[in-house]
């Protein structure tokens, strides 16, 4: 459904994506993860048509956006990370501007607005102003927002950033919802939780390059099932195990606190490319060897 191929963003003399090459299935939610400035916007932005590779090719759904914009376009939907709804204007009139954009007709866009809010659980809103809306509520209605024109492929650009544990979890639920009603789903996010929830593979991206691609399951298979966190020194040190017995031994080995828990997507990245998520670029291999 979206075809990446040797795709380079160049600003300058600053290299933002380096020959990147994916493919995203039909139906699949696909998490692209990498610290800030290792080129997650740089290739939605490109993938969307805001900005123009400078070299390399994005299809959506076969169809080239460099050559046929507006109906790669047609394809997509998009949830930026600014919150960029009008809010001088209603939730309705939000919508029925995107709905005229997209050459809607208005008997069309009418009843979609309506399932659509319902769907969000935004119906009783449907009239308030934009401005006396909540960060989760504002989220809520970008998404539908993006979902008027019935695009197959949506992308999401950090859609829970700011929001508290319980709105973001909310989100959760109407992306999966989302997903299961046959959208392809691009998903950039810094909280990796999310992807790990969320995601049918996912891409490490760091400095503008992928480092890998898989299943969430896959790539925390590669270091084991259990995690050691241990201070030393005053430096946490976290180590790998097969299973949870081998953790204890390790640690009751050793003087000192520590925790066993579960590995999860972030040791897989740290492990993978040196960098936190949220971080920057790596410096080195990182903890998790």
């Amino acid at each position: 459904m979206i075809s990446i191929r040797n795709l380079t963003k160049r600003y300058g003399a600053t290299d933002a994506l380096k020959g990147i090459s994916l493919d995203v299935r039909a139906g699949e939610l696909f998490g692209y993860l990498g610290p800030n400035g290792s080129g997650k916007t740089t290739t939605i932005n490109i993938l969307t048509g805001l900005t123009a590779p400078t070299s390399g090719a994005a299809l959506l759904a076969g169809v080239d956006m460099a050559t046929d914009p507006v109906n790669a376009k047609r394809v997509n939907g998009l949830v930026p990370q600014s919150l960029n709804l009008d809010g001088e204007l209603t939730l309705f009139e939000n919508l029925m501007i995107h709905g005229r954009l997209f050459g809607m007709a208005r008997r069309d866009y009418l009843a979609r607005i309506d399932e659509l809010l319902d769907y969000v659980e935004m119906t009783g809103k449907r009239d308030a102003l934009v401005k006396t809306l909540s960060g989760g509520q504002k989220r809520r209605v970008m998404i539908a927002r993006a979902l008027l024109h019935r695009p197959s492929i949506l992308f999401l650009d950090e859609p829970t950033v700011g929001l508290d544990p319980s709105i973001r979890r909310r989100i959760w639920s109407l992306i999966r919802q989302t997903q299961k009603d046959g959208a392809t789903i691009f998903l950039t996010t810094h909280y990796i939780e999310e992807a790990e929830f969320l995601a049918d593979r996912v891409a490490f991206l760091v400095e503008g390059e992928v480092a890998a691609v898989d299943t969430p399951h896959a790539l925390m298979a590669r270091l084991g099932e259990w995690a050691l966190d241990e201070m030393r020194d005053g430096d946490l040190a976290t180590r790998y195990f097969a299973d949870k017995q081998q953790a204890h031994d390790a640690a009751d080995a050793n003087a000192g606190s520590y925790t066993v828990r579960r590995v999860n997507l972030e040791d897989a990245f740290i492990a993978l490319t040196g960098a936190k998520v949220t971080g920057d670029a790596p410096k080195g291999n990182g903890h998790g060897k």
